[in-house]
């Protein structure tokens, strides 16, 4: 697992070493990015957003938008090992600032207050065996966590099929080896 692109391109990052923790895969992650700056479905301006990663494990996505100089990151994570990593991760590229690490579980009822931002982008990675995706675009809806031009990107198992929320279309879906990346719209 490693940064892909932009300040701390090259830089290995450091994975937790449970099984509870599925690491986004470098190919998957340059897939996403090469679909948020080069396709034609989304004009997204990536230095300008802020940017929400839930699930955020040891932090790689949100690690890779602040070495592509987003604004800022806000990781939710709530599983200790994860986040053992995570901070290790951070001291190891050093000198990064404009995040903040939010030790809860995104479906507390009480996380409107630690979220208090409207973000551009919001990825998503929870366990392949979480079955509250339904749960989380209603959280996302109606905490207004998601700007009206927004993105939002689930990273699931290929074959889930998550209950879709009506406030939300899909506007593309792509398959990398056992996973499946679908990119999201508010209607």
């Amino acid at each position: 697992m490693r940064i892909i692109s932009g300040s701390y391109k090259g830089k290995k990052l450091f994975q937790p070493t449970d099984s509870k923790t599925r690491p986004l895969k470098d190919l998957t992650k340059e897939s996403i990015f090469n679909l948020l700056i080069h396709s034609k479905f989304k004009k997204f301006d990536l230095e300008k957003s802020i940017v929400l990663d839930l699930f955020s494990g040891s932090g790689s996505f949100g690690l890779e938008c602040l070495s592509r100089k987003v604004k800022h990151v806000t990781f939710v994570e709530n599983y200790k090992p994860a986040i053992r990593t995570f901070y290790k991760n951070i001291q190891y590229l050093n000198n990064i600032k404009n995040y903040d690490l939010i030790e809860k579980d995104i479906f507390d009822i009480k996380i409107k207050k630690h979220l208090n931002k409207n973000f551009d982008l919001i990825f998503a990675d929870p366990p392949y065996k979480e079955k509250r995706i339904s749960s989380l675009f209603s959280i996302i809806e109606k905490n207004n966590f998601l700007n009206k031009n927004g993105l939002l990107i689930l990273h699931r198992n290929k074959k889930t099929n998550d209950p879709l929320n009506d406030k939300f279309h899909i506007i593309n879906t792509r398959f990398y080896g056992i996973s499946k990346i679908i990119f999201y719209k508010l209607k």
